[in-house]
């Protein structure tokens, strides 16, 4: 079973999310793919570490920047795939297009690289709950690598959508389940 959880910054998506993963499983690998380039991000990778720790839940935690896909699918050959959540793949984005950026087939990496992940997660045998931030509400970016992640990030937001069998939307820190809602033509 795969969820996505979206939301904007600070909706509480991914409280949300571990929530969901503690309330549901005994144990979860959490899959972090923050890479800490300044102090700020150190302190804020340092926070989420220490929450989880403090939590009585058995969290395994693993950085995982880049080779998102080829983790995911390394886990599928287990007796049993492991329970993961995944935090989070706009992050996981950013770190491909600037692995790309400035390559000529830099858009078509990208597609790639999120086709890649989209196939790893339809066949995760596992629970997986993956938390993504939904971007495109907001003003057109002014730089062309800011339209390039927003473009982006909604193709992947809405590929991954289609494989997951539940989708929630979370803000002001409350949870709504899109996918049962959804409209058909």
């Amino acid at each position: 079973m795969s969820i996505l959880v979206t939301g904007g910054a600070r909706s509480g998506k991914s409280s949300f999310a571990e929530r969901w993963m503690m309330a549901n499983t005994d144990h979860a690998v959490y899959v972090a793919t923050a890479q800490a380039f300044d102090q700020e991000m150190k302190d804020r990778i340092a926070l989420h570490q220490q929450q989880r720790n403090q939590a009585e839940f058995s969290w395994r935690t693993v950085e995982e920047p880049l080779r998102l896909p080829e983790l995911l699918q390394s886990w599928q050959s287990e007796t049993k795939a492991p329970a993961v959540l995944v935090d989070c793949l706009t992050l996981w984005l950013s770190n491909v297009i600037l692995a790309v950026e400035g390559q000529k087939d830099m858009e078509l990496r990208i597609r790639e690289a999120i086709d890649k992940l989209v196939a790893s997660i339809k066949a995760y045998p596992g629970t997986l709950v993956l938390v993504t931030n939904e971007v495109g509400d907001g003003i057109v970016p002014e730089y062309a690598l800011g339209r390039i992640f927003r473009d982006y990030a909604g193709i992947l937001n809405q590929s991954v959508a289609r494989v997951c069998s539940q989708v929630f939307l979370v803000t002001v820190g409350i949870p709504i389940e899109l996918k049962s809602r959804e409209y058909r033509l």
